[in-house]
């Protein structure tokens, strides 16, 4: 169960595994204090998709320029970048709405 340190206004402003000075109070896992200091996680989650494209471009690179192949990777990690250009690649695909010949 975690503990919480609250600030004059009573807001939770920090949370630890064990108790100590300032920070006794227990709340139970999924209190709404605890959700209100962590946030919905929608601010993590595009921050974690817009890094796992930084390193999907990085790894990009490496292996242009001969410093990684692609099999200097686990198989999980191989397999799970090339789903992703994959995927990529079809959604690009099926946003080409117009011919390399047609023209607006």
């Amino acid at each position: 169960m975690p503990y919480v340190q609250r600030d004059a206004a009573g807001q939770v402003v920090a949370i630890f595994a064990q108790p100590g000075p300032g920070h006794d109070e227990p709340l139970p896992a999924g209190h709404p204090d605890l959700a209100a200091l962590a946030g919905d996680g929608s601010d993590f989650a595009r921050l974690d998709a817009d890094l796992i494209r930084v390193i999907e471009d990085v790894v990009d690179v490496l292996i242009d320029r001969g410093l990684l192949r692609l099999t200097d990777l686990p198989p999980d990690a191989q397999r799970k970048l090339l789903a992703r250009k994959g995927a990529r690649a079809r959604l690009r695909q099926g946003l080409n709405l117009l011919g390399p010949d047609d023209v607006i």
